[in-house]
């Protein structure tokens, strides 16, 4: 029988630990904006995708720019059909990429996903044995002790940049004199990028969409700009204060659920416990 819940109840964290402690093996589908599906083998993380993060080869190839749009879609053209596995024999044998940049892409593909579940506070959970689309797939281990820790420390830090930036429909511009303040500051590649893209009509929605980059990633790249002073914030036109209102902000925040009392929270946490581990 499958594990059901809500993650009012219990959170990602606390599923991860439950599933890492049991060395669970199976499938957990949690729904909310979206619809994700985290595939475990003996308590590892091995796979995982969502509704708008399809786990096709070729798309994560291209996200990670180890492909091309062009050769994506001509390999999905000529290759229609194939599964993940016979896809990476095949552009392996044809040098298009390494065994190395496939297994790396997929895991920072599934890293990605899953660190995003843990800002997820709104949803239903399922666990269930059964491996969804396994045999299909690529799968890459990974330990989930560090999963774990990485995605505690994302959520925190994510809770402080929220705050600081809301609103990614903001823009940025340079500061008076960049080039001198740029020439004292070793910038990091995903900077440089970024700085490419400075620009009064970019949002940061548009210079993270332009990079591929999470929104935790260019709201932590952002943050650091501005407090090292090379940039600064043009606010949204609308709204308060020149800011759009506050149902436009993801719905991702982090927000404290209804509180419990210790007994109820304990209660099913335990129960939840027994069941995980009968499954």
């Amino acid at each position: 029988m499958a594990l059901k819940g809500n993650l009012r109840d219990f959170t990602t964290t606390q599923l991860f630990n439950l599933i890492h402690l049991a060395k669970k093996t199976g499938t957990l589908t949690v729904t909310g904006g979206q619809t994700a599906h985290i595939i475990f083998r003996s308590g590892k993380l091995v796979y995982a995708e969502t509704s708008v993060q399809h786990g096709r080869l070729t798309q994560i190839l291209l996200s990670a720019g180890k492909l091309t749009s062009d050769q994506s879609r001509l390999i999905d053209e000529k290759l229609k059909g194939r599964t993940d596995k016979q896809l990476g024999h095949r552009l392996i044998q044809a040098k298009l990429v390494t065994q190395n940049d496939i297994i790396q892409s997929i895991r920072q593909h599934m890293l990605d996903i899953v660190y995003k579940l843990f800002t997820w506070v709104e949803g239903s959970f399922q666990f269930d044995n059964s491996l969804q689309s396994a045999e299909t797939k690529i799968m890459i281990p990974i330990d989930l002790e560090v999963v774990i820790m990485e995605g505690s420390r994302r959520l925190q830090e994510s809770e402080l940049l929220m705050e600081e930036l809301p609103n990614l429909e903001a823009s940025l511009r340079f500061v008076d004199r960049p080039d001198a303040r740029l020439r004292n500051i070793n910038l990091t590649v995903e900077e440089w990028r970024i700085i490419s893209y400075v620009n009064p009509k970019n949002t940061i929605k548009k210079i993270a969409e332009a990079n591929k980059l999470s929104d935790f990633q260019v709201r932590r790249t952002v943050y650091g700009m501005l407090q090292a002073g090379i940039v600064e914030l043009i606010p949204p036109v609308g709204g308060a204060n020149g800011e759009k209102p506050k149902e436009n902000i993801p719905t991702q925040r982090r927000i404290q659920p209804p509180k419990q009392s210790t007994q109820e929270r304990r209660g099913v946490v335990n129960r939840l416990i027994d069941r995980i581990r009968k499954l």
